[in-house]
């Protein structure tokens, strides 16, 4: 295949190209061309000569559409979403798209380093328009050629499935007929798009294009990338937080042990490099062991004597996003013990204010009445199903690597920076991710990986155990926060005042409900310096405070004698109608809209007696997402029967995937709720594997999950990890019902009297 290199117009967001043989390619943000799939799609026939743009929607002269959807894949479905939103305003037949996975190029996907990122809810989002843009303009052109070779008005002519149609004079053609003509005309500067009342393949289910290669077992993950001759190699990290690498003192012995290459220490930065906020590494310095398979490998990583000595405290400026930040890195041998008692401490006393309105501390004294809950939550292991891996090739001056991650436009600056290699000679083949929920977008195992491979000077699989994986961090932190509340005389609400923090950082969200709808307001927080590597996991803080507000604002309307829905409601109304302070970063309208569905999908108002039900909303990721849950208590330990889930998250692309995002959030969240936790003592976690680690089981998922979707017009927002964070009140709530004791700290199971 020849590719021809074409210079930009002064339009580079859409371009189009005449191809040799006949066929549009029609160039756009956030595509590709490809090579087509014979084995999905009968091929007429392809020309043998095309054009590289940013990005592509190639139609070939037989009218198959092919894409490359460039972000990564994890489970999302983003690879058969995205080409949704083409087809749609293509107006082509379903049935003929192709679509692939793209490889990492920054250069050819605009958006800099978050070109090609999957991570905080906004993939859709942020691709919405120019998906459709490129669609409807490649429609456009198509029509536009049909007119031309017609000789007939344009506006005369309709599309659908991929065929163009003139009714005045009953003639017809193919979109790969009129390809050819088409690449010759000016792309329109302002292609109209469909209604959403026109939709026809937005709104439909659409099978997963990878379902096939999946229940199939076709090679998708790294894990399964093979090269004749490659090495195996497994890391050994410091066995605590707060130790780093002295030496290894038997590496001759090691490297004549049966299928042993090598055995040598790395260093994943160099010491002048300044990180960036998602080089996050629990330990910069480790040891590799480096044979000729897995095997080999593990059994030489038990034989490994090495000395560990402590490390210092540092302070060091991270490059966040383009905002210089200072974080301080303590020394010392840290205990989930301790943290509990400093985190308790700095509630108990004054605290950084982000937020006051009106008159708080007033409110409080002059209170008939004051409630005050304090909420705790543990460290969380990621715990993705397949561990941290990469194969790597270091070859001279260049490097190809294939792995899991989230941000390869995040990772490639440090992996050039530490190899001396440009950018422009590293490729980054992003292979499907067993599992992300925030830990892949730490990518420093590639790092870790082309180092490896460069010392060897071979290709390298490099792969963590499940314990190098569980006890080598990134950890959602750990938290804690206060809730009060003054009532009047007449049981009615005063004031609100929320203290929250945590190891390494605050949770708290002070714009979010009950802000605005309070006229007495106060907020406050704090953060605790740590040496245990903490990131983003599975909607950042939004999984703590959802829990702690929501299972807060419950007890409060039981104090009060007062529907749990309709209290937010009423508070909701409140925000809408007379909103206090102009920081408020929901709609109370979107919000109660949720309120409303959920309470009528779950028949709410006609409640069983016999029902220990639990109510939950929240607003994070531009979504909001309602659940109502209803369990059972069996020899202690709970057993949810159904949970009613309500979304507004703008127009839903493909409903069965959409569903499947809401389904999984859930399951993970009672997971997460009842189980999940990580403790350290003296830097050690003192889980390393599922036998330690509890995960939920397939017979704890809830028996029923009913899904429910608002339905709007608006831009689609966030769906991956909003259906996550209310998950977590709604379980207390109904626990609470069902066994007559709040809930104050996760793991649900582990509090007094429910640990079975």
């Amino acid at each position: 295949m020849k590719v021809v290199n074409n210079k930009q117009t002064r339009r580079s967001f859409l371009k189009s190209s005449s191809i040799a043989s006949g066929g549009l390619i029609l160039s756009f943000n956030w595509m590709v061309a490809c090579k087509s799939d014979a084995d999905e799609v009968t091929i007429l026939q392809l020309p043998d000569e095309w054009y590289d743009f940013n990005s592509y929607l190639k139609i070939g002269n037989n009218g198959v559409v092919t894409i490359y959807s460039p972000n990564p894949e994890f489970g999302q479905n983003v690879i058969t979403s995205m080409p949704m939103i083409v087809a749609e305003e293509l107006d082509v037949d379903w049935e003929k798209v192709i679509v692939e996975q793209a490889p990492y190029n920054q250069d050819k996907y605009p958006g800099g380093a978050f070109g090609q990122f999957t991570g905080g809810s906004r993939g859709i989002m942020m691709k919405w328009n120019p998906l459709r843009t490129a669609g409807a303009t490649a429609k456009q052109m198509l029509k536009n050629a049909a007119a031309k070779e017609w000789q007939v008005t344009e506006s005369e002519i309709t599309t659908a499935s991929g065929i163009i149609y003139h009714k005045g004079t009953n003639k017809k053609a193919s979109y790969g007929e009129m390809a050819t003509l088409a690449s010759t005309l000016p792309v329109p500067e302002t292609p109209a798009f469909k209604s959403p009342n026109a939709y026809k393949v937005i709104g439909h289910s659409k099978r997963n294009v990878e379902a096939r290669k999946i229940v199939t077992g076709k090679p998708l993950f790294s894990m399964d990338y093979q090269l004749e001759g490659m090495l195996y190699a497994m890391p050994i990290f410091p066995p605590a937080f707060g130790l780093t690498l002295d030496k290894i003192t038997n590496i001759e012995t090691l490297k004549s042990m049966p299928g042993i290459e090598d055995v040598f220490p790395v260093k994943t930065h160099n010491d002048d490099y300044k990180l960036g906020f998602f080089d996050t590494n629990a330990f910069p310095e480790f040891i590799a062991v480096v044979g000729r398979s897995t095997w080999e490998v593990m059994i030489a990583k038990k034989k490994v004597e090495a000395s560990w000595k402590a490390t210092k405290s540092k302070t060091a400026k991270i490059n966040r996003f383009g905002t210089e930040i200072t974080v301080h890195t303590p020394a010392g041998l840290e205990n989930t013990d301790k943290h509990k008692a400093q985190m308790e401490s700095l509630l108990s006393s004054d605290l950084k204010v982000v937020r006051r309105d009106g008159e708080p501390e007033a409110a409080f004294k002059n209170a008939n009445k004051i409630i005050e809950r304090h909420y705790k939550a543990p460290y969380l292991a990621h715990n993705c199903m397949e561990p941290m891996n990469t194969f790597a090739h270091v070859k001279e001056n260049r490097v190809k690597l294939v792995g899991p991650l989230q941000a390869p436009g995040l990772i490639e600056p440090t992996i050039s920076a530490r190899l001396g290699i440009p950018a422009e000679n590293i490729e980054i083949e992003m292979a499907r991710m067993g599992g992300g929920f925030g830990r892949r977008a730490y990518s420093t195992y590639m790092v870790e990986a082309a180092l490896i491979s460069q010392k060897v000077n071979a290709p390298v699989k490099f792969m963590y155990s499940r314990e190098d994986d569980m006890q080598n961090g990134i950890y959602r932190p750990t938290y804690q926060a206060i809730y009060r509340a003054a009532l009047d005389e007449n049981n009615k609400l005063l004031a609100i005042h929320i203290k929250a923090g945590g190891v390494p950082e605050s949770p708290l969200f002070a714009n979010r409900f009950p802000a605005g709808s309070i006229d007495n307001y106060l907020a406050e927080e704090f953060s605790i310096d740590s040496n245990i590597t903490t990131g983003a996991f599975r909607a950042p803080r939004s999984n703590f405070m959802a829990g702690a507000e929501q299972s807060f604002l419950d007890e409060l309307a039981m104090e009060m004698k007062e529907d749990p829905i309709q209290f937010r409601l009423d508070l909701l109304k409140k925000a809408k109608e007379n909103p206090v302070g102009e920081k408020n970063d929901y709609d109370a309208d979107r919000y109660a809209g949720v309120l409303e569905l959920v309470r009528e999908k779950s028949n709410w108002d006609n409640n069983d007696s016999n029902l220990n039900r639990g109510v939950s909303a929240y607003f994070c990721h531009n979504t909001y997402a309602a659940h109502v849950l209803d369990l059972q208590m069996n020899d202690g330990e709970p057993k949810v029967g159904k949970v009613t889930c309500a979304i507004d998250c703008g127009i839903v692309i493909n409903p069965d995937a959409a569903i499947n995002m809401a389904e999984g959030g859930i399951v993970d969240g009672i997971g997460s709720a009842l189980y999940g936790e990580m403790t350290f003592k003296d830097g050690v976690p003192q889980k390393n594997n599922f036998h330690q680690y509890r995960m939920i089981r397939m017979h704890e998922a809830p028996a029923e999950i009913d899904v429910h979707f608002v339905k709007n017009e608006i831009d689609p927002t966030g769906l991956g990890e909003p259906p996550y964070p209310p998950l977590f009140g709604a379980l207390a709530n109904a626990m609470f019902k069902a066994t007559g004791k709040r809930l104050y700290e996760q793991p649900f199971l582990k509090d007094e009297g429910l640990d079975g």
